[in-house]
């Protein structure tokens, strides 16, 4: 499955669009005021994707497991000491709702924290390359 990401950003405006093995949409990023780059950093937007992730993914180990929750909170945090340097440590929590024991909980956080896929990701160090630039196709 591919998943991207696309922004178009000049001085009129800014558009954000995601898409997911084909499936396209919009997301709300605000271009700052002057125009010249997005109101939210890149930062932030990592951070978004760490606990969207794991949000969306304890839903989904939730119903695998059989362990019934009805609300979730998640809170991402990374700390960035400089221009160009990367992240000195990434830290997250979740909070589940739950009517299932205080075990099964924790259970359902460890395995959703052994699976969630942009975690994943990050702990393995995955390469990032630029590629020549191909319009998109319309």
């Amino acid at each position: 499955m591919e998943i991207s990401a696309y922004i178009q950003n000049a001085a009129a405006g800014q558009s954000v669009r995601v898409s997911t093995a084909g499936r396209s949409r919009l997301l709300g990023v605000p271009g700052k005021p002057e125009g010249r780059g997005s109101a939210v950093n890149g930062g932030e937007l990592l951070m978004a994707a760490l606990a969207t992730c794991y949000c969306n993914d304890l839903y989904r180990e939730a119903d695998r497991l059989g362990i019934g929750i009805s609300a979730c909170e998640v809170i991402a945090t990374a700390r960035f000491d400089g221009v160009g340097l990367a992240a000195t440590s990434i830290t997250y929590a979740a909070r589940v709702e739950s009517q299932a024991p205080a075990e099964e909980v924790e259970r359902l956080l460890s395995e959703t924290d052994r699976l969630a896929e942009v975690h994943s990701t990050l702990r393995a160090g995955c390469p990032v390359e630029r590629v020549a630039w191909t319009p998109l196709a319309t």
